[in-house]
Order: C-alpha cells, then structure tokens, then sequence
C-alpha cells in the first residue's frame, strides 16, 4: 500500500516557506509523502542554502516558475502577486498531472495544503477533484478581517475596494486583539491598484474555502483563544518548531551561520541580546545607525543578524562603530535562529515581531523588544506586549525615530524586569504544552491527518 501523497504549496516568502516546511516534515513522520513546490527562484537558495545537518531529502523538493524575469525585485511585494497569479496556476496544474501520471494510483496526490495568500491553489485543487486545506503562517487574529470582509464593508469600515473609510481602532469580536484599520493585511502595500487587486484576490479565496474544513494555523488555542472561537475552520496546529520534533529546521534563504553558535558559548547565561529583523525589513541610514549605537551604549553582548539587504547603503554603520564593539558584539548575515533562541546565553530577542519570530522566542521563554515592522506584525506586538505580557514597545521621537537612548533604557527596563521574564516562562509551558500528547495543537493536527487519509 503506498503512502498518501500531499502536495504542499507556500507563498514565496522565507516567513511563509520554513512553517510549511515544518509541517510537511511533521507529516513525513506519519508516513505521509510529501512534494513541496517553490518557486524557481527560492528552490536555487533553499538548495544553495542547505548544509549536510538538513533532513529536506525525505521531502520531494520540486519548483515552477513565478512569472518574473530573473533581474526582477522579487522583494516587490505587489510585482511578484500579479506575477504569481499570471503564470503559477497553468504551471501547477501541468506539474501535477506530470506527478500523477508518474505514481501508482494508491500514490498520486490525494490534498493540496496551500498557504492563503496562494488562494488560486484552491481553483486548481477544485478544478482537478483533489482536497485542500488552507495553511495560515501569521496569527490567527490576522484572518479575522479577512474573512469578515463583507461584515466590514455592510458596517462601513471599509469600501468596496478594501479601504478603510477612517484611520480606527477596531475590535471584530470579545477576546481578539484591537487592530489599526489601516494595518489591514491587504493595506499595507501602500499602493491603490495592487490593494484593489489583493482585496479581490481574498473575496476569490474566501469563496473557494466556503466548504473548506481545514484552515491550519500555526499558533496556539491557548495563545489566541478568541481568535479560534471565530471561525470552526480555523485549527491550531503550532507552534510549528524543529525542536519539538528534535530534528533541524529547514528552508531558509540563506546560508546558516552557524560560528554565532561558538560565540555564544563563550557568554555568559542570560547576558546576550539577540537582534534580528527577518527577511524583509529595510532601514534607512538614520534609523539603522540609531540602531546601532543603541547597541553600544547598552554595555552588554548583542548577537545582530545584518542581512546584505538590511540597508541601500553597502556601509552604514556608524564611523568606528565594528572596531568600538568587536570585543562584545557579534554581526553575521543569517543565523540558525531556533537554535539562537534555545541557547542559554540569550536574554531577550530585539525583533521586528514577524509570526516566525514571535512563536520562536516564545517557545524559548525569551523576552521581547518589539520593533513592527508592516502587516501583521503590529498586532503581534499587541499580543507579545498587551496579552501576554512578555515583552516591551519602544516609543518613537517626534521625527518618527527610535533613537540610541531608548534603545539603551528598553533594554536595560527588559533585563531587570523580573515579573517579565517569569511570565515568558509561563506562556512557553502554555506554547510547548498544545503540542505535546494530548495539547490542543496535537490534536487538531491528529484529526487533520485522519480526515486526509480518510
């Protein structure tokens, strides 16, 4: 008897990939097959970016074109969604008739796991008779409005294009978190026709996933209670980390720089501070060199990941700055960062509050400096700070910054709070606990897999 076939399909962002990377390897342990389609592009690094140490050989990794030429930004936000929805489609249905036409017939793909944003996975999957569920990578909350978009138009929060007809605060039922209109997920691109475009993107999705019985969430019922009371589809399966499995991680961008590791070893425990801004924030000269000298006045060991890409400028460093801090600060591009965040030297996590991020700190019972960057992450500093209580905001200047003494006194506030750090224990018993036997989590993602094999 051969092994029921999934077919896994992530947005083309490093966020997006390494959960359903996560889950797919989860599956793999239940005996499932698993195929799991990149883009081109993000398939050349997440094979260029893979060390011996990576367990990716029992996942089928496999790619199609995104629609952009291969000079495009594909940080581009609004390029690559036209793109995507453009060329992927068509390329998809070809790859999978290829894939069934080369299996047994116990073998060929049974469900399509897709991440939302790739709502046009549900029409194929529709299309060629085979089952879906839909993979949700930032907190449940986020959805909420998603699939409320007619309720808010009725109830003129919005117009019909998805803009909000008034900066407010809102709240969509009791216990979910407040929310900025204006950091709507289809909002925050910033620009009218690709929003428009989004917006009707989501209204497709939600009527393709009218009779979908599975949207998996990689979060916690404990973590957001009131968000999973909302919709009976919503399902928590996570937080979805290498370490519950004992295994690595897998499908990062970049290569690993595992000598921080080394590094690490040689502080002391709880001393570290750890920065680090995920895969898409951008800073400006003033903001970054602010950043910096904030480190340095702090007097205490920081691990910082500066991607390449972290600025426009090649150096923005401020003058002297490597050569003032070599003795106590560590910079590298890219780190292994679940590990990072397991290692007993760490102390708190300076983060741009990515969902990744957020479950990985909390997971580890490290405190949080919340630095939001766009989308999702506004709310998640609601939840790390106003919620659970296990973290700090940072308050900008008059021109917007945030300037080297508040860096510098928020760190200082995390690192003798006492009541903060025992509460990020706490909520890391509540995280670690829905994934164990018998947790929430575990068993949401054991009646997936029932209904799947079914």
């Amino acid at each position: 008897m051969g092994r029921t076939h999934v077919l896994a399909v992530p947005y083309p962002l490093q966020g997006h990939v390494i959960p359903l990377i996560e889950l797919s390897k989860c599956l793999v342990q239940q005996g499932f097959r698993v195929t799991f389609v990149n883009t081109d592009h993000n398939h050349k690094r997440v094979l260029n970016a893979l060390t011996q140490k990576d367990d990716l050989g029992e996942i089928s990794l496999v790619s199609i074109p995104d629609g952009l030429q291969s000079s495009d930004d594909r940080n581009d936000l609004a390029k690559l969604a036209k793109a995507i929805f453009q060329v992927m489609p068509g390329e998809l249905e070809e790859l999978i008739n290829r894939i069934n036409a080369n299996s047994s017939e116990d073998e060929k793909i049974k469900c399509l796991i897709a991440d939302w944003g790739m709502g046009w996975v549900f029409e194929v999957s529709e299309k060629m008779k085979i089952r879906r569920a839909a993979f949700w990578t930032p907190p449940a909350a986020i959805l909420t409005p998603i699939i409320s978009i007619q309720k808010l138009i009725d109830d003129q929060v919005i117009d019909n294009d998805g803009t909000p007809l008034k900066n407010e605060m809102i709240q969509l039922a009791p216990g979910l978190p407040t929310m900025n209109t204006t950091n709507f997920l289809w909002c925050c691109l910033h620009d009218l026709n690709i929003q428009k475009f989004m917006f009707n993107r989501m209204i497709k999705t939600n009527k393709a996933l009218k009779e979908t019985d599975f949207i998996l969430c990689n979060s916690a019922y404990d973590l957001e209670p009131g968000a999973f009371s909302f919709d009976p589809r919503m399902v928590p399966i996570g937080p979805l980390l290498a370490s519950n499995r004992l295994g690595e991680s897998g499908g990062c961008f970049w290569e690993e720089d595992s000598t921080c590791l080394k590094w690490l070893d040689q502080q002391p425990p709880k001393s570290v501070i750890y920065v680090a801004f995920g895969s898409l924030t951008v800073f400006d000269r003033v903001q970054f060199q602010e950043l910096a000298l904030g480190l340095e006045l702090s007097c205490r060991p920081f691990l910082w990941v500066v991607r390449p890409d972290i600025t426009k400028e090649e150096n923005a460093f401020p003058e002297g700055f490597q050569e003032r801090v070599a003795e106590r600060g560590c910079m590298v591009d890219w780190t292994p960062q679940q590990k990072v965040l397991a290692h007993p030297s760490i102390a708190c996590f300076l983060t741009h509050c990515g969902w990744n991020s957020t479950m990985e700190g909390v997971g580890n019972g490290v405190p949080l400096l919340c630095w939001p960057y766009f989308a999702d992450q506004f709310v998640n500093e609601t939840y790390i700070c106003d919620v659970w209580k296990v973290g700090l905001k940072f308050d900008k200047d008059k021109q917007g910054i945030i300037t080297r003494d508040e860096i510098r006194n928020k760190v200082e506030e995390v690192f003798a709070d006492e009541k903060l750090k025992e509460r990020a224990s706490e909520i890391k018993e509540t995280a670690l606990g829905s994934v164990g036997e018998g947790g929430s989590s575990y068993k949401s993602l054991r009646n997936f897999i029932e209904w799947v094999k079914g």
